[in-house]
């Protein structure tokens, strides 16, 4: 025999008496243009190598040296890293147990050809397919950096094509060359 159902509204569980809050589409406003890639990415200390990236107190840094010392009576060999900032050259250090995990950042580069310079450094670039970036400045660190690049493109005389890193949400020139 086949029991009928009552018809009526379907309506969500009531979770407390006191409870009248109702989910909408407002909750999950999601405001990211990355397509949810993250600005770095978790891996163990013993596998970052010379000449790669890590964070060191909220910095992303170059390794220059790595020493490794052995296991102590804790039972975990330590690595002692020596690294610049990517963006202002300062140097960093930092040691990790090698089995425990740090972060690495991710680190783009791009060609970009400089298209104009403002007074306060705004630099204009373009991509080779066009598009324009407004919002990277002339850099300060190196600090002659900067001047090279206004005398290179000497007021739009010559092309100059220049090299922006990012890394952490921070874009920086880091090299530049006379098209």
């Amino acid at each position: 025999a086949v029991i009928p159902m009552e018809a009526g509204p379907l309506r969500p569980p009531i979770l407390s008496p006191n409870n009248n809050s109702t989910m909408s589409d407002d909750d999950y406003v999601i405001e990211s243009s990355d397509a949810g890639a993250s600005a770095v990415i978790p891996m163990e200390a013993g596998n970052i190598k010379k000449g790669g990236h890590m964070m060191i107190k909220g910095k992303a840094c170059k390794v220059l040296t790595i020493s490794v010392s052995k296991t102590g009576k804790h039972g975990h060999a330590k690595c002692n890293f020596l690294a610049v900032d990517i963006f202002t050259g300062k140097k960093c250090e930092d040691m990790i147990p090698s089995s425990h995990g740090t972060t690495v950042p991710v680190v783009n580069r791009s060609d970009w050809e400089i298209i104009d310079i403002e007074e306060d450094g705004e630099l204009t670039l373009m991509d080779e397919g066009g598009n324009q970036k407004t919002d990277v400045n002339l850099p300060t660190y190196p600090p002659t950096m900067a001047q090279e690049i206004r005398d290179l493109w000497d007021g739009g005389e010559n092309q100059v094509s220049c090299t922006v890193q990012s890394a952490i949400g921070i874009e920086q020139v880091i090299s530049f060359k006379k098209v």
